[in-house]
């Protein structure tokens, strides 16, 4: 029998929000084993394996670890880019020596 392969990640800000609500939690994502098909009478795209369809979220990188270990999965972490906050003041937007 072929292992599960994961990938655990935690999401990115989507740019469709301004907030990061969905961006605290550890993700695993199960890669697809079948490959998708195309239906011919109504035209959609299917699948048989359920699996590419499931996410699990949890509150650390090291819970999301320990169940892909304790359930014989290959898994890939991607570790988040930390966001970079640039101090900036209101009064830098009328600066005499300003660069437009």
């Amino acid at each position: 029998m072929e292992r599960l392969k994961a990938r655990i990640y935690r999401p990115a800000k989507t740019a469709m929000q301004s907030g990061r609500g969905n961006t605290k939690k550890w993700t695993i994502q199960f890669e697809a084993a079948a490959a998708k098909g195309h239906d011919p009478l109504m035209g959609w795209i299917s699948s048989a394996d359920t699996q590419g369809q499931v996410r699990l979220r949890f509150d650390t990188r090291e819970e999301a670890i320990a169940f892909a270990r304790k359930h014989n999965m290959d898994y890939e972490l991607r570790e988040p880019v930390e966001r970079v906050i640039r101090p900036k003041s209101y009064a830098d937007n009328f600066r005499w020596n300003r660069v437009s």
